[in-house]
């Protein structure tokens, strides 16, 4: 009897805790402080980023009380990337939503809202949101080092994007698909879909996310509507709507009516510095000097795959070393003046390496400097498909490796190299 009641005890005490445990969510207005973010006739992207937020977390806060709202700033306070992901991560956030507001350069028109998820940009447009949205980073002293020398405004930068596996990707999706059903209803705005990109404040996050593009400040009528509380309230509605819709699929519980919010005014700087652009670093011209670990490779159909890549990182803690293929090394070929040569670039340090370091792992490295940045490759091959296969070595013990080109000892862009060396080979 008395272990029966002591079993009973035990259940109500844990129902009891996970009764207790709220769900977190965090909402990050985008920008702030001395970074504007888009700028437009009557507003800034800032302003309006933070007047939604605001007005989505108090109907979260007034209407929800079993969720705990952390916002990454409250006020026209500047809030580096990494810093807002970290408030997440360290809160253990359920949930991550980041609010934006799009623009265009000056001439070109669009309207519409869209809601992104982590991923590789498909589209050229997709990139250009990415690149200003992440361009946040020059306003950080250590972006170099903090980021791996990860350049926004560098196309090549964002292949890494391509091949990152969010175990969060399927949640994340549907958090951007309730956003945009229910934020386009609600605010009567055009539907411009779910889409992916490289934004860095997610690819930092490690719960389900997603960041949302209110509309373009560059559109009149738009920033007219995005500047105006029945805007603000109504766009805070929608994701409120879309919160509720994905919470109860996920985690259950019930949907509270909601209550309609009027805008809070936010006092704001009409000043905002301008930024300053990154100094351009040239790549230390490196004679290749590392052999290819592996067999020669069939070039037929691995050349069309596309091969794994992430973003340069140093192992925080040393690991055993990569056993190599059995195969004799043989030295890579002498690379000609006009011909690309591929390596695996394994990871990047802010100070150079000594060749036993353990963070490479036993690897035979070779490096080059670039954006004040000891970039450290395996490999070196005029032959794509080679390295290709050596990557997918590399990649037990660096999963985030990737390849680069290099064209007369200076990096080059790696797909225009591939491209040139798919049409070597059909000349052949």
């Amino acid at each position: 009897m008395r272990i029966r009641l002591l079993i009973l005890m035990l259940m109500m005490t844990v129902t009891m805790v996970a009764a207790n445990k709220k769900f977190t969510l965090v909402i990050d207005a985008g920008h702030g402080g001395n970074d504007a973010g888009a700028i437009g006739k009557i507003t800034k992207e800032k302003h309006i980023n933070l007047n939604v937020a605001l007005a989505f977390g108090r109907l979260v806060e007034r209407n929800c009380s079993d969720v705990k709202v952390i916002y990454t700033r409250k006020t026209d306070v500047f809030i580096p990337l990494h810093t807002r992901a970290d408030i997440a991560n360290k809160n253990k956030a359920d949930l991550f939503i980041s609010i934006h507001t799009n623009a265009l350069p000056k001439g070109h028109i669009s309207r519409g809202i869209e809601t992104y998820t982590l991923g590789m940009h498909r589209a050229a447009d997709n990139l250009e949101v990415a690149k200003r949205e992440n361009e946040v980073i020059l306003y950080e002293k250590d972006y170099k080092q903090r980021y791996q020398g990860f350049d926004p405004n560098s196309s090549e930068s964002y292949i890494m994007f391509e091949f990152i596996q969010d175990h969060n990707m399927a949640q994340s999706v549907d958090l951007a698909k309730f956003v945009q059903k229910r934020i386009c209803a609600s605010a009567g705005r055009q539907n411009k879909g779910v889409k992916q990109a490289g934004f860095l404040v997610l690819r930092e996050t490690s719960m389900p996310s997603c960041l949302i593009e209110l509309g373009f400040i560059s559109t009149s009528d738009e920033e007219q509507f995005l500047h105006s509380s029945d805007g603000v309230n109504r766009l805070a509605q929608g994701i409120y709507q879309a919160f509720l819709d994905y919470k109860k699929k996920n985690y259950g519980g019930i949907t509270v009516p909601l209550k309609a919010e009027s805008k809070q005014e936010v006092e704001i700087p009409t000043v905002v510095p301008k930024k300053e652009e990154p100094k351009k670093v040239e790549p230390k011209k490196q004679e290749p000097t590392i052999v290819v670990p592996v067999e020669q490779p069939v070039a037929d159909t691995k050349v069309d795959e596309q091969p794994a890549e992430a973003p340069d990182t140093v192992a925080a803690t040393p690991s055993k070393p990569v056993v190599t293929p059995p195969a004799p090394a043989t030295p890579a070929p002498p690379a000609t003046l006009s011909v690309p040569v591929f390596k695996v670039q394994i990871l990047g340090s802010s100070a150079k390496l000594k060749a036993n370091d353990p963070r490479l792992k036993g690897q035979p490295a070779d490096y080059y400097q670039e954006g004040g940045m000891y970039k450290y490759t395996v490999g070196a091959s005029e032959n794509y498909s080679e390295i290709y296969q050596l990557r997918k070595t590399l990649a037990a013990t660096f999963p985030q490796c990737f390849i680069i080109a290099f064209k007369d000892g200076v990096r080059t862009d790696v797909q225009k190299a591939i491209q040139e060396y798919r049409n070597r080979n059909k000349k052949k």
